[in-house]
């Protein structure tokens, strides 16, 4: 940041009262601010300030876009500078629209501020001037489809960890084409997720894409003695060191024992949708069990990409009833069963789970044949991990997966579970563990893993084993 940005900034703070390193105590606030990266991902502990954070931020942003779109945007004659602020629900986004509001008539701009937040709107037009110079506007997270029409130059999405990963990503796509901003902040809990997942990977900075922790204790305002104020000792004392972390520190604690800690909210989960006239690949894990999901992912195979842009994940249904939601499908219609290509465990092909096998089932109500080896579960997984890894060149992973198939992303640990009884509780395919947290043997629990080893056993039927470590010889399909 250069001295005259550093002048222009101080002046706005000072304007609007505020001082972000709080008499020189606080730096968290300076180093968020000051880092000039395009998204920003702010954890906060409880009582943090991270709407004011938040609010703050946009000011620093509205400057430097009025710089940045001078004769297109916002000078009175042009569309005016557009932002979004977005909530799980419009109530979430009042603290910033308010704060956002006091610092723009405090900075002596002529706004109209709406009473109401469902939807709520603030615009900026001096007189005689044609359009209004900036416009923003509130977004709740239950109506996404209010979140494809516009382009904004820049997003706020506030408690961010209590948005979908959908939201997520459509606010990605809506700031591409003007290169947009985007400030994210909320609170951990639990630590599963996209939001947490998010914060690992942004760490480095890298990218135009940063995370920060901001603790409770940064609020000298609230907590006068920063990280040994007594009633943050006193918390700490009193609470277990999980929710100290989350809830005080802003930092995640991922569950123990994941089996697949590659696996990125960032790199992996993509809007991908189904591509015309390109074969379909259905992986299938019936499942049967009491807690066991029925699992079909549905995917392409796309310059070599494998992409998962569909998904049933049920618990209780029958494999008639599965395969009729699958014939519903819109791809289905199109392809009419050829094209189709289905691959699952054959021991669950030739269970009977009615009068007749799973495979017999799929052939005489769908007319599609399936195939696929027994595999083992370390062989699976490995495979597996060969395609989450990025390409050297192009840096894309082998498997990308929509946000919308919500039961495989729960079992990578970036969304919560999304069946009935275990509804939004953290159920992750894990090693097996003890009480102190140690990995126990060789082989994870074969729980919360249905989803993933449908897609294990289409990757092997499709593109064979790759190197797996004790095979002497190694069996690839080329494609």
């Amino acid at each position: 940041m250069t001295t005259a940005e550093q002048t222009v900034t101080d002046w706005l703070f000072e304007k609007v009262g505020y001082d972000p390193t709080q008499g020189g105590r606080n730096q968290y606030q300076k180093k968020i601010l000051s880092a000039k990266k395009r998204f920003k991902l702010v954890a906060g502990g409880e009582q943090a300030g991270k709407s004011v954070l938040a609010s703050k931020s946009f000011l620093e942003n509205w400057f430097d876009d009025q710089i940045k779109f001078e004769g297109r945007y916002g000078d009175g004659t042009n569309e005016p500078l557009l932002y979004w602020l977005i909530g799980s629900a419009y109530g979430e986004t009042i603290k910033e629209f308010m704060y956002i509001s006091d610092d723009l008539v405090s900075l002596g701009q002529p706004i109209q501020a709406s009473k109401r937040v469902d939807p709520g709107e603030i615009l900026l037009r001096f007189p005689r001037e044609k359009k209004p110079r900036l416009r923003i506007e509130t977004k709740s997270a239950t109506d996404i489809t209010k979140m494809s029409k516009d382009a904004p130059h820049g997003i706020i999405i506030c408690e961010a960890d209590q948005v979908d990963l959908i939201v997520y990503e459509r606010a990605q796509g809506r700031l591409t084409p003007h290169n947009g901003w985007l400030f994210m902040c909320g609170t951990f809990e639990k630590s599963i997720g996209w939001y947490p997942q998010l914060w690992e990977a942004w760490q480095s900075g890298a990218e135009d894409r940063q995370s920060f922790s901001r603790p409770s204790y940064s609020n000298y305002s609230m907590y006068p003695g920063g990280r040994n104020d007594a009633k943050i000792i006193e918390l700490e004392r009193n609470s277990s060191d999980q929710f100290f972390m989350e809830r005080i520190e802003g930092r995640p604690v991922p569950p123990k024992g994941l089996v697949f800690k590659e696996f990125r909210a960032d790199l992996h989960i993509a809007e991908c949708h189904y591509e015309q006239g390109e074969p379909i690949y259905i992986g299938e894990d019936p499942g049967y069990g009491a807690k066991s999901a029925h699992a079909v992912e549905i995917t392409q195979i796309i310059d070599g990409q494998i992409r998962i842009f569909d998904e049933l994940y049920y618990r209780g249904l029958t494999t008639e009833e599965i395969i009729d939601m699958v014939m519903k499908r819109p791809w289905w219609k199109e392809k009419a069963g050829s094209g189709i290509y289905l691959t699952s465990d054959p021991h669950y092909r030739s269970q009977h789970h009615s009068m007749t096998s799973v495979e017999e089932q799929w052939f005489s109500q769908a007319g599609i044949m399936s195939t696929g080896e027994r595999i083992r579960v370390n062989e699976g997984d490995e495979r597996l991990r060969q395609f989450l890894k990025p390409d050297a060149f192009t840096g894309k992973p082998g498997v990308i997966i929509s946000p919308y198939c919500t039961g495989i992303l729960s079992e990578f640990g970036a969304s919560p579970h999304p069946l009935p009884p275990y509804q939004g509780q953290t159920l992750v395919y894990s090693w097996k563990i003890d009480k102190d947290g140690n990995v126990i043997g060789n082989t994870p629990e074969g729980l919360n893993n249905h989803g993933i080893r449908a897609l294990e056993y289409m990757i092997v039927d499709h593109f064979g084993y790759g190197i797996t470590l004790g095979k002497q010889k190694i069996r690839v399909k080329r494609w």
